[in-house]
């Protein structure tokens, strides 16, 4: 019975990839690809580092591997939760699966790293999370908490690669990792240009674990995915990035949440407008409420004037091979308060106080960009050496 489950699974993870002529081949997330980790999980006791973005086409990767007798000992899940999506920030409790009964233990509440207590008895994690390609995005703050566990537990890790829908390009400055925090852990770009399968190596690779600890890790690729590729995601990320247009434009208005400004949160299109009530009104606003994903955004109740970059997508100004800093830069200089533009936050995000003494200093973008060169061209070396889709 365990086969035909199996053989069933295969059929209906790839059915929808291609026809039978293989046209229109889509990529297929390395979860999708149980045959290539079948052998390193039967017999094993798993754990799942996991939430709503692990599917592939209608099916949870828990239900696939409960489907074919995987013994799945606990689950644990990042920011956002498991299957359902709490507000960003929202710390998460830890408890079961109501479709499984599986324990659930949070990596976003009381700790980040899983305890050697919640590994106990465990001799496999799988990690299947989707990325966005940003720094300061937070599921690859936990992927290298994930990484450091195994390795100081001596537990094997197995990483189900996802396509990265920015990783056809890196760029932005380089984090100072006397600013590491769990928004930028690792000196890299805002934008890195990986896959979670490539990064996690390089994390591994790269002596960045404590004490410079080595995982047992085997990453799981993907099929019929490049760099070039513009991937689409089927599953929206975390609450705030609704559609492909808002995961676009993240790397770049991200910086805004280290601002005294507001970037669409309690809106229906977060992260695809910024504004204020202190910005001139140029014949665009809008006014954050309480919704769900957002319960408390910044500006509550205020009507804020901006700009609107919701059809940045449709009018080609997304996706572009590079960060777009001159949203903030052109904010800054249009604040009345320049004082109070900035939060300590944006040091944070941007990995140090260089950038933002850079645009208070009054540098164009083109001034700032030619300063990221040297460290650009650092990282790209270090990147080569992990790329699994050249």
């Amino acid at each position: 019975m365990k086969k035909l489950a199996f053989l069933l699974l295969i059929v209906s993870l790839t059915g929808a990839i291609s026809d039978c002529h293989g046209r229109n081949r889509k990529p297929v997330p390395g979860a999708g690809r149980i045959e290539l980790y079948r052998e390193l999980i039967d017999g094993k006791k798993v754990a799942v580092v996991a939430n709503q973005t692990s599917m592939t086409g209608q099916n949870h990767l828990v239900d696939n591997l409960i489907s074919i007798g995987t013994d799945i000992r606990v689950i644990f899940a990042p920011e956002h939760g498991f299957r359902d999506l709490a507000d960003a920030g929202r710390k998460i409790e830890d408890g079961r699966d109501q479709q499984t009964g599986i324990k659930v233990v949070s990596l976003y509440g009381s700790q980040f790293k899983p305890s050697p207590e919640s590994l106990s008895g465990i001799e496999v994690v799988i990690f299947d999370i989707q990325d966005v390609g940003a720094r300061f995005y937070t599921y690859i703050s936990t992927l290298h908490y994930v990484l450091e566990a195994c390795a100081e537990n001596r537990i094997k890790c197995i990483i189900l690669d996802r396509p990265n829908p920015n990783g056809f390009y890196f760029d932005g400055n380089i984090l100072d990792t006397a600013y590491s925090s769990f928004v930028g852990m690792h000196p890299v770009p805002i934008v890195h240009g990986m896959t979670v399968g490539e990064y996690g190596q390089m994390i591994n690779g790269e002596g960045w674990l404590k004490g410079s600890v080595k995982c047992d890790l085997t990453v799981i690729p993907c099929e019929n995915y490049r760099h070039k590729t513009h991937y689409e995601l089927p599953v929206k990320p975390s609450p705030n990035l609704p559609n492909q247009n808002s995961v676009y434009l993240y790397p770049s208005l991200c910086f805004f949440e280290g601002t005294t400004l507001s970037l669409g949160r309690g809106t229906d299109f977060p992260f695809q407008v910024y504004g204020s009530p202190k910005l001139p009104d140029t014949g665009f606003s809008f006014t954050p409420q309480s919704v769900a994903g957002a319960q408390n955004p910044p500006l509550l109740g205020q009507k804020c004037f901006g700009k609107d970059l919701r059809n940045a997508l449709k009018t080609g100004i997304v996706p572009k091979p590079s960060l777009n800093l001159q949203w903030v830069i052109d904010a800054y200089n249009a604040y009345p308060e320049k004082d109070k533009f900035f939060t300590k936050y944006f040091d944070t995000l941007a990995g140090g106080p260089v950038l933002r003494e850079q645009i208070q200093k009054g540098m164009s973008f083109a001034e700032i960009r030619a300063s990221w060169k040297k460290g650009l061209e650092d990282f790209a070396l270090v990147r080569a050496k992990y790329l699994l889709y050249k």
